[in-house]
């Protein structure tokens, strides 16, 4: 079974991936009426939260920039941004370089005991595999929400 969460993982990075490859650059900034967002903050949400996940999940680096935490963690919003967002390249460069690193994750990684559980609200995560798993399903949302911003901004 963890062989299976690890290839959804991988796939739907890659829907991901060629979702916003097809994306005009004129809807990344464009906040569609109705929606707390833009495509470009969605982008750069999935990708922190995934390094984020990936860290607590299984030890590794952060392999984002420190401006990411400022840009694209929850509660942030293109509003209050002070410092310039990465261009579309650099996103894509960083969700091809999560890609990547997913395609090294094993199966007896996922089984790993977190060092301490992870709270989130009320949900609790023991092991590495648990939280990589909801790292999926917030990803997949994000991937829900930028295609409904494309859906509107294409009207």
């Amino acid at each position: 079974m963890t062989q299976s969460i690890i290839n959804t993982g991988k796939m739907l990075h890659q829907i991901v991936i060629g979702k916003l490859q097809g994306i005009t650059e004129g809807y990344y900034d464009t906040q569609p009426e109705g929606f707390n967002n833009t495509i470009r903050w969605n982008a750069g949400h999935i990708i922190y939260w995934m390094d984020k996940y990936c860290s607590l999940s299984f030890g590794t680096p952060s392999s984002i920039p420190n401006s990411y935490r400022e840009l694209f963690n929850s509660g942030t919003r293109p509003s209050d941004w002070t410092v310039v967002p990465p261009s579309t390249e650099e996103l894509a460069e960083l969700l091809t370089a999560q890609f990547s690193r997913l395609s090294e994750l094993t199966p007896e990684m996922l089984e790993k005991k977190l060092s301490a559980p992870y709270v989130f609200g009320p949900f609790q995560f023991n092991t590495a595999g648990e939280l990589f798993n909801f790292a999926l399903i917030h990803e997949a949302i994000h991937l829900g929400t930028i295609s409904s911003q494309l859906q509107v901004l294409s009207r």
